[in-house]
């Protein structure tokens, strides 16, 4: 069997040429990624400010920078196929608005004048805004490992250089939310959550991490809801 990236430059087997696609609908989803990334950097921003257990003060600083280059990524991609990164469809303007609602929560959160509770909000939004993000990433990967061509080709590229890395944002903070409202609740809790515990990249991976939680509490990974 073919090793997936050793078929660059190549018609894949059953690939369909990028013309067989709405093109007026693939370069509406590079709009949204654009503007998920750019929104995802104003977010982890607030997240980075919100954060008091240093761990995922650390993890989310890591995850600022990727995104910042992953925005760097999507611009090249940009350049390549001639794409205006200033353009903006009705669709990019509503992933502001959502993008910008989350930022604002963890903001209103923060003023609230509860760390806790603002570290718990701000885990929750970037879990929402990883999920559109991984969302993206998985469909221009799949049309850049579905079809033939120049573009398909430049988006497989561009995919690979951030697949990896999407996935430990979506599935770890995921982790972490879990873990935070377990621990707001007064039940013990395992942090650093399974899935750092466990490395997950998968959603197969962070269904076993969950599954792992019992054994990881009995071993004394676990972190009691704080008080005062």
């Amino acid at each position: 069997m073919d090793n997936p990236k050793s078929t660059r430059g190549r018609k894949r087997k059953g690939a369909r040429s990028m013309a067989e696609f709405e093109q007026a609908q693939v370069e509406e989803l590079l709009y949204q990624a654009l503007e998920t990334e750019q929104g995802g950097i104003r977010i982890y921003q607030q997240a980075v400010g919100a954060a008091i257990d240093r761990s995922l003060k650390e993890e989310w600083t890591g995850y600022l920078e990727q995104t910042r280059n992953h925005e760097k990524v999507l611009l090249e991609l940009f350049a390549e196929l001639g794409l205006d990164p200033n353009m903006q469809t009705v669709g990019r303007r509503l992933v502001f608005q959502i993008g910008s609602a989350l930022e604002g929560a963890i903001r209103r959160a923060r003023e609230a004048g509860d760390p806790s509770s603002a570290q718990v909000t701000a885990a929750e939004c970037v879990t929402l805004a990883e999920t559109k993000d991984h969302l993206n990433w998985e469909l221009i990967g799949m049309l850049g490992t579905k079809t033939s061509g120049k573009q398909a080709a430049a988006l497989r590229r561009a995919s690979e250089q951030v697949e990896d890395e999407e996935d430990r944002h979506l599935y770890h903070t995921a982790g972490w939310t879990r873990e935070l409202w377990i621990r707001s609740l007064g039940l013990p809790a395992v942090l650093p959550p399974p899935e750092e515990v466990k490395h997950v990249e998968t959603a197969i991976g962070a269904s076993r991490a969950q599954q792992a939680r019992e054994s990881l509490l009995g071993n004394g990974r676990t972190s009691q809801r704080r008080t005062g």
